[in-house]
């Protein structure tokens, strides 16, 4: 088994963390998945912005764990889910970090959705 030693973000690859203004609402057509005021907006060196919404803000009874699984040497080991629609929805629509690493603990408990599935509205 190899050791996974965790990258520390910084001026070369920097990742902060704060509190997203206003509501995010996420919806695949008009089914909304998720609606929460507590959202965090992860920025990550040149990535787009990132809303980590809180797990008990996601309708659940649409997630399904998924069997992918990923690892980022910042973040951690990730979980991906699927949609569950009545119509079928994307497999790895989402994901999340269980246990993410210290430098970005508060994004423990909140999962994440790729926006090429999932309509992501903030400030909605």
């Amino acid at each position: 088994m190899t050791t996974r030693e965790p990258k520390i973000p910084g001026p070369d690859h920097p990742i902060t963390i704060d509190p997203t203004s206003g509501r995010v609402v996420a919806r695949i057509g008009t089914q909304i998945v998720a609606d929460t005021t507590r959202a965090l907006t992860l920025r990550e060196a040149g990535y787009p912005p990132i809303q980590y919404i809180p797990l008990d803000d996601v309708d659940q009874s649409l997630l399904a764990a998924s069997d992918t699984h990923t690892y980022c040497p910042y973040k951690g080991d990730a979980s991906y889910y699927r949609l569950t629609l009545p119509e079928g929805g994307p497999t790895d629509a989402a994901w999340s970090y269980r246990e993410p690493y210290e430098a970005v603990a508060p994004i423990a408990g909140h999962v994440a959705f790729y926006t090429a599935h999932v309509d992501i509205a903030v400030g909605a």
